[in-house]
Formats: C-alpha cells, structure tokens, sequence
C-alpha cells in the first residue's frame, strides 16, 4: 500500500498559480456561503414533582396526571417550537426544495459516528461533554473527520405511570425532544456544537420519523386524549369484538398479535393486516407487526383496546403520516426543529424512514408498507424542511436500489450505503469482488450516484446481509453470477449463505447470526473471520498487522469512492465483541447486536473503566487509544490519516463514479471516478481484497491512450494509458491504490 503524502507538484491539467499549487480541495471545493439557521428554545421538561404523584393514581381519571403528561410530551413541544420559528425571514433565505448531496459532502466528507451508551468518558464526564473536549476535535482535525454524528441521545423508553423505563432498543425508541440526563445536558450539546464549528466540523443528530416509544404521547393516545391517538397506527376495537384480541399478561403494557388474530382483525375491516415482512421476526415474541394494549380507561371515562403497528419492536408504536390531525408530522417535524435551531446540530440521520405509509391491497397478498408513496412525500418533507434552516439529512434506509433513489429524490440529502455494504464484506470474505462489482453497477445503472451515499464502516447495527434488492424487488429477476444466470432470490441466498460459513460458526464463534438481518460483529471481527483467526485471545502482532491491513483496505474501498466516508470508535480502536456469557441478560429476546456494541475509549481518559457508564463492558482493542497512534507511524489511525489526506487533498468524495470496470484477477476491484470540473481529469481507485500479491491489467474505455498516471499516495509517475485503454499494476495484499488521470499533452 502506498504511504499517502501528497505530491508537492499540482497534475498539469488543473489550472494553478505561477507562484504555487493550490490544494486541490480548494480548486473543487468552492467557498460556499453559511446558511441561515433560525434559532429557538425549549421549556425544560422534568419528573413528577411530589405535589403531582400526590395527586393520585396515574390513570385517566386522574386531571393532574394527564396534564403532567402533555407536558412531558413531543407533540406539545413541537407545538412550542414551531411558534418560534413562524414568520421568520430567515425561513425563506435557504434553498430547500431538491436534495444537494455534494453540498452536504462539501460540508463533511468524513464522519465519526459515535454510539453513546459504548464510549468510556472521564469519570464524572458525561458522553456529550466528552465529546465537546477540544483535544479530541483536535485529534479528529488531524486524522481528517469532519463530523460527528452522536446517535441517539434524547430520551427513551417509555413511561409506567409516573415513572420512565428503560430503552428497549438502543434509544431509538424516542420519547422525549430533550436531552437524556444519562448523556449529558442541552448545554454539553450546544458546546459540543460550538467547538465542532471551531475545528471546522459539524454535529449531525437523529430524529426517528417512522415511531417513537411508549412515552408521554403514547400513553396519551391509548388514553384517547386529544389528537394525540392520530399520531399512530392505532385502532380502537369496539368492545363487541375483543374476542378477537388476545389476553395481556398481567404486568405487560400489551402483547403482540400471532397470524390468526391479525387475518381475523384484518377480515373484520380494522387493520390493514400482513406486512411485506415481518422485521425482527422471533416465532412466539413477534409474529407479526400488530400489537393489542390492556383495558385502559381515558379522561372521558370510555374504556378502550386498541391494535396498534409496530414496525420494529412492541415498544416502539409506528407513526401515521396520513392521519387528519397531522399529528404524528408535527411531532417529527418539531423534534427536527428543536435539534437544528436549539442545540445547533448541522444534520440529521433519518432513522427507518422507508416505512412511512402502509395501505391495504385490494388483490390478495400483504399490505403494501415499503416503497410506498406516502414514504417518498414524507420525507420531501423533511429534507425540505431541513434544508430551509440550513441543514442537511441523511437516510439509512435498507430497501431496493429504485427506493433508495426515489426516496432521496426529493428528500433526504445523502443516503446509507445498504447497496454495497455486505458486498464488500462478502468480496473480503471469499477474495473475489465479483458481486461487489455486481451491485456497483447496478446502483450506478438504477441512477444512485455514489456521491450521495454514506459509505461506511461498523456502526451501531449489525452487518446486514438482508439484500432486501435482489431478495424481494428483483427476486425474479436474472442476474449473470459466476458464469450462469441465477434469480435475484437464489444470488441473494448464495451471498447469504456464503456470508454465514465464512464468518459465523465454528470458524468464528464469536460473531452471531441476528434474526434474518445479519450478523452481529465488529469490522475487526470480520476480518478476523475472514483470515482464518479462530481464537481471539492467541492473536499474535503478525495477526494484528494483516487485520490492520485489511481494516485499511476496507477504508479505502469506502474512501476512495465520490460520497460520505464514516467510520466507528469502534473502528479506530479495533474492537472485538463482547463474550456472549458477560451480556447474556442482553441477548434473552435474540437481539445479538449488543456483541458488537462493547465500550471503547478514544483517548485513553479511563484506563482503569471496565466498561462504559451505561454498563457496557470494555472491549478488547486492537490498536489502542488514537492519540497513541498517531504517534506510531505504522498503527491504523496513522496509516488512515494518510489515506483521508489523500482523499481530502485529491477532492476524491465530490467525483463521480463513472465505470467499476471488469478485472484480471478475481480479488481486483477497479473504481473509475470523473472530475467535472477538469474535462478528462480522472480518478482511479485499484484495490486487491485478497491477503496474497496479484497483478493484472486495468482496462476501461473511459482511459484515453497516452493519458498520463500519478500514484496519488507519493507523486509519482507510474506510466501511460496503452492503446487498449488499459495499463499494468501489481498489488500487495490487502493493498490499494489511488492513481491521478491525466489527458495526454496536445
């Protein structure tokens, strides 16, 4: 691999200075004008005073209950915050109606995406104050991030009665436009902003459109108060009918429905019935997306059941966009406002926002709840609201190439590269990129630009390998696979399969399988699996070297492509999961994510913490603390500041993709990338996925003969472009390179 310096002479096809070279980020990457953000503020929310617990039993009847929880509510937030922010010019002075992903690039091309519950702080530190440290900004602007996206940090869970209980989803079950107290306060947030900005770099939120918990504004809408029941998916079945419903155990909130009840609620006219799929299917815990509430008795004295959709997990109700009351919209749309105008955010993640509308079929067959319309439409609505007060949205969302590009046609700015993120797993897995290419073509041939895509590394979530393209839009569909025609259904089952042999199992214990999504693992332990390395405690510093050269290969394959490049704390420490024994209460409902979620400390500010202050425990690193090696030229955080200069300087993340050509060797990946601002200037990215040296000839028509190359890494001259188009490289293991196109001279 090449040691990435950038070259001290400018490429002869860019227009510079006699008296100098300028930086080519300042060539493609104009100055762009600040956005206006209007600003607003919140009434802080707290717990019960004792006078209100007094008062009575938490319950319908009771006024001061039901008051103490329009207070605590989204929905009466959002009604605040919209107040302040009508009738305001600022409003009209941003650009909002089409997505812009080269502008939210060009705001931050690199991010770190954090997971709050996972990161060790200083004792005493909460996780947004940490995070507003200027040491670590400062370590972050000498590797090359420009972001941070913080995950989930507002309130979650639920409420049971006057008390809040637990997440029962990472914090994606959001209750609550305020920061959680586990996480710090507004004020950490705001700092934690202003000293990003200081750094050059921007803070991205989330807001989760499609559901919430079981918070304020659900207990509300199960106790029929208000418009508060029109922010769901959510039906009162008259009392004639609960026949038709199960019996809630004693002690739970609700229980969900098995396939006979929900046919038989969907044949009486009161639910839409069968999803598309079933996600996070477990058999006997959730067989279908419908769930039934206990009695509960509301202010006006009517005892109701209601049947409510839950996409995800009981605990997290699905949100209706297409109630009369718009309730649910201005919910989302509040909690977006308050993120952006309030704390100071410069982004957001949209989290499940493919599954905003769901509609009952007239032919037999499941309710139509992906790919809907209503989807599309709701997030043009929030993209564009967004981008009015001067921010920008990314989506992470796991459907087919035509919905990632029709959604984001109009709404979100960026997308999450769910096309090509097990493809790059599975070509590291096998040694051949043979479906890799597959699916770059096909994103690029279906009109999703590489440039608005989030290429990423480990997050939060598991390694999908659900191939929700191939497996479900296109299963009919034929695709040439390994010298044969074979359906979109039977090439998913392969990679699928292939996937699960080669990283889970005997062979790597340590990474589990999680429901029909995929597999719960670190990219170290991928890597490790993909090696051959069974047992994670005989590692030795040989291991160590080819997984770190591996990890890289695999942040080149993200970063040396147009678009968004994130990686993990989880990443830049190398962690390994956490043992299954010392988190079993975790995995009891078969969510295994949590293996992959272990706690990791950036600047070494806890040695002695066995864990996170959440109680997750302490992962096994591979590489240590990153300001320690920053100070070891050999370590991965070392050798990838190398690869982001390069990516920053070369403006690699505003090219546009425009060939991932066939190749030579069967571990060879090549990526054609095109400078629009320079007629003919290319970018070309060679990679080898396999652990042994390989060699071969690069060909692509898109390379005119006798144009020049420029190693990017040292400045070199490595050759010409032949007459066929092509020329002749030899790769290292797990090696890469990134080569600069020149037209030829006259």
């Amino acid at each position: 691999m090449s040691e990435f310096d950038p070259p001290a002479d400018q490429p002869e096809a860019l227009e510079v200075e006699e008296d100098g070279a300028p930086n080519f980020a300042q060539v493609f990457f104009p100055a762009r004008p600040k956005a206006l953000r209007p600003r607003a503020r919140l009434r802080p929310q707290g717990a019960p005073s004792a006078a209100q617990v007094r008062s009575g039993e938490p319950l319908g009847s009771n006024p001061v209950y039901v008051d103490w929880l329009r207070g605590q509510s989204m929905l009466q937030d959002a009604k605040e915050i919209a107040a302040q922010f009508t009738g305001l010019g600022s409003m009209w002075q941003n650009p909002f109606a089409q997505p812009d992903p080269r502008a939210a690039v060009q705001t931050a091309s690199v991010w770190f995406t954090a997971y709050p519950i996972s990161m060790i702080t200083r004792p005493g530190t909460s996780f947004l104050a940490s995070l507003a440290d200027p040491r670590l900004w400062q370590t972050f602007q000498q590797i090359g991030i420009h972001a941070l996206h913080t995950g989930p940090v507002k309130r979650a869970g639920g409420l049971s009665g006057w008390s809040p209980t637990p997440s029962v989803d990472g914090h994606f079950d959001r209750v609550s436009t305020h920061i959680d107290e586990l996480f710090g306060s507004e004020e950490d947030y705001r700092e934690m902003c202003r000293v990003a900005a200081d750094h050059e770099g921007t803070v991205i939120d989330d807001i989760v459109p499609g559901h919430t918990g079981m918070g304020a504004d659900f207990r509300l809408a199960e106790l029929g108060v208000d418009d508060y029941p029109g922010i769901y998916h959510m039906v009162a079945i008259p009392p004639e009918e609960w026949h038709l419903l199960p019996d809630v155990p004693e002690g739970r909130d609700s229980v969900n429905l098995d396939e006979a009840a929900e046919a038989a609620l969907a044949d009486a006219g009161h639910i839409v019935g069968e999803m598309q799929r079933v996600i996070f299917h477990v058999p006997g815990l959730k067989d279908t997306n419908w769930s039934v509430t206990a009695p509960v008795t509301g202010p006006d004295g009517v005892t109701r059941r209601w049947v409510y959709l839950h996409y995800f997990k009981e605990g997290q109700p699905s949100i209706n966009w297409l109630d009369p009351t718009f309730a649910g919209m201005r919910l989302v749309i509040g909690d977006a406002l308050h993120s952006l105008g309030d704390l100071g955010s410069g982004g957001l993640r949209l989290d499940a926002n493919g599954f905003l509308g769901v509609e009952k079929t007239l032919d037999v067959g499941p309710a139509w709840s992906e790919g809907h319309p209503l989807s599309q439409a709701a997030n043009q609505l929030i993209g564009s609201m967004v981008r009015k007060v001067g921010g920008f949205t990314f989506q992470e969302l796991n459907l087919s190439i035509e919905d990632i590009r029709d959604t984001a046609a109009g709404g979100a700015d960026l997308s999450y590269d769910f096309v090509n993120r097990p493809a790059y797993h599975h070509a590291l897995a096998t040694g051949d990129t043979e479906f890799l290419r597959l699916t770059l073509r096909e994103a690029h041939e279906l009109g999703v630009d590489a440039a608005g895509l989030v290429h990423a590394l480990q997050n939060h979530d598991e390694m999908t390998y659900e191939l929700v393209h191939f497996a479900s839009r296109h299963r009919e569909d034929t695709y040439d696979f390994r010298g044969e025609e074979v359906t979109g259904e039977d090439l998913a089952a392969t990679v699928r399969q292939e996937l699960t042999d080669a990283l889970t199992g005997e062979v790597a214990p340590y990474n589990l399988v999680f429901t029909t999504n995929g597999i719960a693992s670190t990219t170290a332990s991928v890597i490790t699996a993909a090696l051959g390395l069974r047992d994670l405690d005989a590692l030795t510093d040989d291991d160590v070297e080819r997984v770190t050269r591996a990890h890289l290969l695999l942040a080149m394959f993200n970063a040396l492509q147009p678009g968004v490049f994130a990686l993990s704390g989880w990443d830049l420490v190398g962690a390994l999961p956490i043992p299954p024994e010392e988190i079993e209460p975790l995995l009891r409902e078969g969510d295994t994510r949590w293996v992959h979620r272990p706690a990791y400390d950036l600047l070494d500010v806890a040695p002695e913490a066995s864990g996170s202050a959440s109680g997750m425990p302490r992962a096994r690193a591979l590489y240590g603390p990153i300001d320690a090696q920053l100070a070891d030229p050999r370590s991965f955080v070392s050798r990838l500041k190398d690869l982001l200069h390069l990516r920053g300087y070369f403006a690699i993340a505003t090219t546009r993709q425009v060939d991932v050509p066939d190749v030579a060797h069967r571990s060879m990946l090549v990526m054609v990338h095109e400078y629009e601002q320079v007629p003919g200037q290319l970018q070309v990215t060679v990679l080898n996925f396999s652990g042994d040296p390989i060699s071969g000839t690069v060909i692509s028509e898109h390379l005119e003969p006798g144009a020049r190359l420029m190693d990017m890494g040292d400045g070199s001259a490595v050759g010409e472009v032949d007459q066929l188009h092509g020329f002749h490289v030899e790769l290292d293991g797990f090696a890469g390179l990134s080569l600069l196109v020149t037209p030829p001279k006259g």
